[in-house]
């Protein structure tokens, strides 16, 4: 099974258990911080992603790290979960999704913006009501720049594409000239 639908039932069994206790910002910031953890640990990514490393010797760190940080009940069992299955190295993957799931319940999507400069408030601004009108949900911006667009935007919603680029334009124009 693939990290991204191992991760998409992870994510949602977490968001049903954190929905009924209002845990939900809480145990999204905790993860992170582990996330974090793990991330500038190089020796603890890969004590708990060996194969050599026993089992037990893994709970007993893992016990360790959650008595130390003291994260909520449902985080410490999430942790723990993911570590019986031998997932905890996937740990910033589930995370990932785990937000996104949030933000899908609470009606959220999420639009990746890109432009050929860095785009000014009052256009950003523009994007964000142009996409909410669009697609009536909240939108949560992320702006990136490509100087080989030329000008104009290219906007992603999960899979649907919006190509308003320049460089679009102008290759649809010339395949008009040449198609006649």
């Amino acid at each position: 099974m693939s990290v991204e639908t191992l991760s998409r039932r992870y994510a949602s069994a977490l968001a049903d258990v954190v929905e009924k206790t209002g845990e939900a910002e809480t145990v999204k910031s905790e993860l992170n911080q582990w996330v974090e953890m793990m991330s500038s640990s190089r020796d603890l990514s890969e004590a708990f992603g060996s194969p050599a490393i026993a089992h037990l010797n893994k709970e007993a760190v893992l016990e360790r790290l959650i008595a130390k940080s003291a994260p909520s009940k449902t985080t410490a069992n999430f942790l723990r979960v993911l570590l019986r299955n031998g997932r905890i190295t996937e740990l910033a993957a589930f995370s990932e999704k785990f937000e996104l799931v949030l933000e899908e319940r609470a009606g959220i999507i999420t639009a990746k913006i890109t432009s050929a400069r860095e785009l000014g408030e009052g256009e950003k601004a523009g994007l964000r009501s142009s996409i909410e009108k669009m697609t009536g949900r909240r939108v949560k911006l992320e702006f990136d720049t490509d100087e080989n667009l030329i000008g104009g935007v290219v906007t992603r919603i999960g899979s649907t594409v919006y190509d308003g680029s320049v460089r679009t334009q102008l290759e649809n124009l010339r395949q008009q000239l040449v198609n006649g």
